[in-house]
C-alpha cells in the first residue's frame, strides 16, 4: 500500500491535469498543516473512486493517459481505473474507404484495464464496440428488410472476428449506432442511401425505421447465436429517434445500453458522476429507445468527450455499472 505521503506526493505531481492547480508556497508550519490535512482527505477522496458501490470510471477509443499503477488510475480524475471500451472495427474500414475508416483502438489502455479487472478485482477489463454502417452503405442495398438483416449479420461476424484478436472481458458487444457527420457517409447510411459504400454520393434521402431496425437485429442475432456475448447499443434519445422513431421500431426495452448524453466539457475532481448524475444533481445520464437509467439495462455513459462536447484532455470519459451484469 502506498503511504499517505507519497500518495499526497502523487497528486500534487499531477495537479495540472487533474485541474487541482498548484498549491501555494507555504509560508508557516500551520499553513503547510492545513495545506497537507486538505490534500490528505482529497488522496482519499479520489482513491474512493466512482459511487454508488458498483459504478467505475473508465474511457473509450483513443489512448488516453492512465495514472500510475497498483492498481492504475483513470486519467485527470484518479479514481481506479474501471474500464476500456475500443472499437473492434468499422464499416468503412472493411469496405475499403478512404475516409472515415479510424480504428479507435489502444492497446495500451486495453492492458492496463484488463490488469485492473484480472489482478485487483477492478471494473470491467476491456469490451468493444462496432462501428455500425446502415443500410444505406449496404454494398447489396435493395430496399429490402432481408437484405437489410444479412448486412448486419456480416458486421456483426467482422466483429466477433476482430474481438477473437484481444483480450475481451467485458460480456456485451456495442453497436455504434450514431450520425457522425463525416465522409463517406455523414450519416453512415441509416437515414440515406448511398450509390456505393464509400462513394460519398447520396442517391436517396430516406430509408425506412423498419429497414434500419432489420439491419440492427441482423446484427444482434448473429452475436447471440454465435458467441456469448450479450448486445448493447451506444447512441442518443436524438440520434436513435432520428433514425427508428419513437414507436414500436426503436422500442429497445430489453437492450443494453450506452449513451452520451448529456454531456460535459468540464472534467475535475468536483464535476464526475456520482450514481448517473454529476455533482451538481442536474446534468445525468439520458437513456433511449424507451429505457431510463433505472432500466436494469442501462450500463454506460459517456460523460465527457464523445457526441461532439470536446474537453480540453482530448479523450473520452465513461461512467460505468459494473453491478447490473453480475
Amino acid at each position: 500500500m502506498r503511504s499517505v505521503s507519497k500518495a499526497l506526493g502523487a497528486i500534487l505531481t499531477v495537479s495540472a491535469l487533474a485541474g487541482l492547480g498548484t498549491a501555494a508556497a507555504f509560508t508557516t508550519t500551520s499553513a503547510e498543516a492545513a495545506t497537507a490535512a486538505s490534500a490528505t482527505t482529497a488522496a482519499r477522496a479520489v482513491a474512493a473512486g466512482d459511487s454508488p458501490a458498483g459504478f467505475s470510471y473508465g474511457t473509450d477509443s483513443w489512448p488516453t493517459s492512465i495514472e500510475l499503477s497498483n492498481p492504475y488510475r483513470e486519467p485527470v480524475i484518479w479514481g481506479p481505473y474501471g474500464g476500456y471500451i475500443g472499437m473492434a472495427g468499422n464499416w468503412a474500414r472493411v469496405e475499403g474507404c478512404k475516409t472515415g475508416n479510424m480504428l479507435a483502438w489502444s492497446a495500451d489502455d486495453s492492458a492496463k484495464a484488463n490488469t485492473n479487472y484480472s489482478k485487483y478485482h477492478i471494473g470491467v477489463g476491456t469490451g468493444a464496440y462496432w462501428y455500425m454502417g446502415g443500410p444505406g452503405v449496404d454494398p447489396h442495398y435493395n430496399g429490402s428488410a432481408t437484405e437489410a438483416s444479412k448486412w448486419g449479420a456480416a458486421q456483426a461476424a467482422d466483429a466477433l472476428a476482430a474481438m477473437s484478436r484481444s483480450t475481451i472481458t467485458y460480456p456485451v458487444v456495442w453497436a455504434d449506432i450514431e450520425l457522425p457527420g463525416i465522409e463517406p457517409a455523414l450519416d453512415n447510411g441509416w437515414n440515406s442511401v448511398y450509390s456505393s459504400p464509400c462513394s460519398e454520393v447520396k442517391v436517396k434521402d430516406s430509408v425506412p425505421a423498419a429497414v434500419d431496425r432489420a439491419d440492427f437485429n441482423g446484427f444482434a442475432n448473429y452475436i447471440t447465436a454465435h458467441s456469448k456475448y450479450k448486445v448493447g447499443v451506444y447512441s442518443s434519445a436524438p440520434v436513435w429517434d432520428s433514425i427508428f422513431g419513437t414507436g414500436s421500431v426503436g422500442s429497445i426495452p430489453n437492450t443494453y445500453e450506452w449513451t452520451y448524453l448529456p454531456e460535459t466539457s468540464q472534467v475535475t475532481f468536483s464535476t464526475e458522476p456520482t450514481g448517473w448524475c454529476l455533482h451538481d444533481s442536474k446534468t445525468c445520464a439520458q437513456f433511449f429507445g424507451g429505457q431510463s437509467s433505472s432500466s436494469k439495462y442501462a450500463l454506460m455513459w459517456q460523460w465527457s468527450g464523445g457526441g461532439g462536447i470536446t474537453n480540453r484532455y482530448g479523450f473520452d470519459f465513461d461512467q460505468i455499472d459494473t453491478a447490473r451484469l453480475k
